[in-house]
């Protein structure tokens, strides 16, 4: 390390804190990412930065001031607006550049394992809350989902009384989601 190097690691809430503030400060400008905190999350920098400080102060020093909930937000995010793996790629890259900028250290590097572990196990975990989705989605044709609303057509029958058979059958479900009965779905 040069001499005139300003750089220490990792030591307190405060460094934490402008770790995570420069950090965003790139991040919110981002031409890749910055539109997924500023125009999806709506992103309210001063109500964020203590929480995300709190992680990062749990994670390099051991405070034990982070509540926990980190992936249920980037899930949210990811069904409003898919997170990517080029997105995963140029956070990690912008923490880096940041961590490296800043601060000098072992803290510093588990800073950046830490975030690049994250980002894996988010991305996995998004990738397998998509392929549920997928599942539980049935296919029609080329990959179009079924309608959700179902047409029943109650059957013609001849007399009295085959309307209220027929809606009988619909009011207490049968042939209503399947179309059965009705010839068609």
């Amino acid at each position: 390390m040069p001499a005139d190097d300003h750089r220490h690691d990792i030591e307190t809430r405060a460094d934490c804190e402008a770790l995570v503030r420069a950090f965003y400060g790139r991040a919110l400008a981002d031409p890749v990412i910055g539109y997924l905190f500023t125009d999806v999350a709506h992103l309210d920098l001063e109500t964020h930065v203590p929480r995300i400080t709190s992680f990062w102060e749990t994670v390099l020093l051991g405070a034990r001031s982070y509540g926990g909930g980190a992936f249920r937000p980037h899930l949210e995010l990811h069904t409003r607006s898919p997170l990517r793996h080029g997105h995963f790629l140029r956070w990690l890259a912008l923490w880096a550049q940041t961590v490296d900028e800043l601060f000098v250290g072992e803290r510093a590097q588990l800073a950046k394992a830490h975030a690049e572990r994250v980002a894996s196990a988010f991305a996995s975990r998004l990738d397998s809350a998509d392929d549920r989705r997928e599942q539980a989605t049935p296919e029609f044709g080329q990959g179009g989902a079924l309608p959700l609303v179902h047409h029943y057509r109650p059957a013609r029958a001849s007399g009295a009384g085959s309307t209220a058979v027929a809606s009988g059958a619909l009011a207490s479900g049968a042939g209503s989601a399947s179309g059965a009965g009705s010839g068609q779905r």
